[in-house]
C-alpha cells in the first residue's frame, strides 16, 4: 500500500528537520510530496492591467520557489532513492497545505516549527497552530 507524506517547506532551517523526520517512514511504497506555499491574498482588487502584472509576478514566484527551494530538497531525497513530488501554490499555507494533503489522499504532513516571539504569535497568530486546527489530516511539528 502506498504512503504519501506531506512535507512543508520555507525559508527556514526547519524545513531540514521536517525532511529528515519524515525520512524515518520512508520505504518503497513512499512519496514525500514536498510542498511550498507563497502566502498570498485573494482579497484584493485591481484592475484588469493588475490582474494580468500581477499573474505574470505569481508564476515568476511558482518557479523561482521550484528552483531554489523545492528542487534542491527534491534532489537530496532522490539521492537516497525516495520518491518525491513538488508543489509550489500560492495562498494561505494552512489551507494550501490541508488542501494538498486531501488532493493526495496524505497519510501525514510534516512541519517544522518557526521559532517566532510569544509576542508574535499573539498579535499575528501561527500558520502551524491554523494548521494543526483545521487540518484534516494527521500533522506532525517538528521541533
Amino acid at each position: 500500500m502506498s504512503r504519501t507524506i506531506i512535507v512543508g517547506l520555507d525559508d527556514s532551517n526547519n524545513s531540514q528537520r521536517a525532511i529528515d523526520f519524515a525520512k524515518q517512514f520512508v520505504d518503497a511504497d513512499t512519496v514525500i510530496a514536498l510542498a511550498f506555499v507563497i502566502e498570498w491574498s485573494r482579497f484584493s482588487f485591481n484592475t484588469a492591467e493588475e490582474n494580468a502584472v500581477r499573474h505574470k509576478r505569481r508564476e515568476e514566484e511558482l518557479q523561482r520557489a521550484h528552483e531554489s527551494i523545492l528542487k534542491p530538497a527534491a534532489d537530496q531525497l532522490q539521492a537516497d532513492n525516495t520518491a518525491v513530488s513538488c508543489h509550489a501554490r500560492h495562498g494561505h499555507v494552512a489551507e494550501v497545505l490541508n488542501k494538498l494533503a486531501l488532493e493526495l489522499d496524505a497519510d501525514m504532513i510534516v512541519v517544522g516549527k518557526r521559532g517566532n516571539s510569544p509576542l508574535a504569535r499573539k498579535l499575528f497568530g501561527s500558520t502551524t497552530a491554523s494548521l494543526i486546527q483545521i487540518a484534516e489530516k494527521p500533522v506532525v511539528v517538528v521541533p
